[in-house]
């Protein structure tokens, strides 16, 4: 008989709540469909991202959104820790706190910001996870919680910056029959999405940006703001290589190995993403 394999562990962990959803969400629902696993965590409340709102009310109104979001994608839960926003700091503490949420997840992936992103709190939670990475599986260390046999595979989210080095994708997921969902969850977040982001591009472009108040247009205005271009070339290529195929699609998340961690090897990348059916 053949052994019917374990579902996997994935954690895809974010600076603020929408961040996963704007990175990660159709992957995320992929895997549930699956059969997996899947926790999004939200590094701060993201308690000063809003234009007339902040602190204790704020956060509890973005912990609602994300769990209304995970809701909508499918996955396991949406957990959003106590920490401020805009003030996150890699502290022991809190490398600590991020070793604790992934031995208790006892994950098989991680996911998380590249330390070259713009946000403060992005490239904190992208160097605690860093930090995490080798520490997970050091017994003595958050000795509370068993420590990981193995090693996960770390994973960085797809970001624009180019210094030092770009972005590269290693993975890619054509998420274009999933893309409504995503949308959807992203709607959840309408404290960011509707109140935030509007009071942010109003300040950058020196215009003010108006939300639409029909559903549809509001929906449309989201796409547009959030998913403006295609995939980009080298997401586009990595595609074509995993299908051996001409592959192109209209909305696409990617993913770069961790140089922390495990290495995948090609056979390891089948098991983990077996829904994209990988051809080596």
């Amino acid at each position: 008989m053949t052994e019917t394999p374990k579902p996997l562990s994935i954690l895809m962990i974010g600076a603020h709540p929408d961040d996963c959803e704007l990175k990660g969400a159709g992957t995320a629902i992929h895997w549930a469909a699956a059969g997996h696993r899947v926790q999004f965590v939200a590094m701060t409340g993201g308690d000063n991202g809003h234009p007339s709102m902040s602190g204790g009310a704020l956060q509890q109104r973005r912990r609602e959104e994300a769990a209304e979001a995970a809701r909508h994608l499918g996955i396991e839960r949406s957990v959003v820790l106590d920490n401020h926003g805009g003030e996150l700091i890699p502290s022991l503490e809190l490398r600590k706190e991020v070793v604790r949420v992934i031995r208790e997840a006892r994950a098989d992936i991680v996911i998380s910001h590249r330390s070259t992103d713009y946000h403060p709190d992005h490239r904190y939670t992208a160097i605690l996870v860093q930090d995490a990475a080798y520490m997970v599986t050091v017994p003595f260390f958050v000795s509370s919680v068993p420590a990981l046999e193995r090693n996960p595979v770390f994973l960085y989210f797809e970001d624009a910056f180019t210094r030092p080095a770009p972005f590269r994708p290693d993975i890619a997921v054509n998420i274009d029959d999933v893309f409504d969902r995503k949308l959807d969850a992203l709607e959840a977040h309408a404290s960011q999405m509707f109140e935030w982001m509007p009071f942010m591009l109003s300040r950058t472009n020196g215009k003010i940006e108006i939300v639409p108040e029909s559903p549809h247009k509001k929906r449309a205005w989201l796409a547009q703001v959030w998913f403006p271009e295609s995939p980009s070339i080298a997401v586009q290529e990595t595609l074509t290589k995993q299908n051996k195929a001409n592959i192109t699609c209209k909305h696409a998340e990617a993913f770069e190995i961790c140089e922390y961690g495990h290495q995948p090897n090609a056979e390891d990348l089948g098991r983990l993403f077996s829904f994209l059916k990988l051809r080596t």
